[in-house]
């Protein structure tokens, strides 16, 4: 039976959709214009990942939604796409995934949580490098090649029922990865585009986010 994949045509859903296709799973990339019939397109399903929009108003509810269209469609599987430190009451955005996190563990399905860092695709390192937070503070940053893999992983294997796991492919500052791409980087004022962006940068620029790589080693059988 397939997996299905809500959020599907990102580029998260689509690093996570390559690695199944890489392990012959059958998949189901499904996005927004399919959640009004989201229970009739998963019927048959044997798992799904879930994936909100970036900056989802509200996650809570995204998740309710999609975990009662799994449950009502029969699949039994769920792999929740979270963050690294979901609990931080300083970002709006990661608390709506720490609460989603909260109802995925209590849905009755047979759940796992991943918790990525900050993608490394996210920075463009083929020019100047402007950030709206400091380059030198600490990051674990995901490859999301390395990230479907470990969601292709928890999706078709046994033993990852209940577990929750933080996914870092290094740790690195900013500068670090400027340097070795041989790129200047600058920190710039905040854009201000959006609130939860600019709390995220202040956040980051006091604290960046530390993700360990020993958890992503492990699922994919890296020494």
């Amino acid at each position: 039976m397939p997996v299905a994949v809500l959020g599907g045509h990102g580029k998260t859903g689509r690093a996570v959709t390559g690695a199944l296709t890489g392990k012959d799973v059958g998949v189901l990339q499904l996005g927004r214009a399919d959640w009004p019939d989201l229970a009739a397109a998963v019927t048959g399903c044997e798992a799904a990942y879930v994936i909100a929009p970036n900056l989802h108003p509200d996650e809570p509810a995204y998740v309710t939604a999609a975990l009662d269209a799994l449950t009502s469609a029969g699949v039994r599987r769920a792999v929740y796409h979270s963050v690294a430190s979901p609990y931080v009451p300083a970002m709006p955005h990661h608390l709506g995934k720490a609460v989603g996190e909260d109802l995925v563990r209590r849905s009755g399905l047979d759940w796992t949580i991943l918790q990525p860092g900050a993608y490394l695709q996210n920075l463009d390192l083929a020019g100047p490098v402007d950030l709206p937070y400091s380059p030198d503070v600490p990051f674990g940053f995901l490859d999301l090649a390395d990230l479907g893999r470990a969601a292709s992983v928890v999706l078709t294997e046994p033993g990852h029922v209940g577990a929750t796991y933080e996914l870092a492919t290094r740790v690195a500052t900013v500068r670090e990865l400027a340097s070795e791409a041989g790129v200047p980087v600058r920190q710039v004022h905040d854009p201000g585009t959006h609130p939860w962006l600019s709390a995220m940068f202040a956040y980051y620029d006091d604290h960046g986010l530390p993700v360990g790589t020993r958890v992503l080693d492990g699922l994919l059988g890296r020494s």
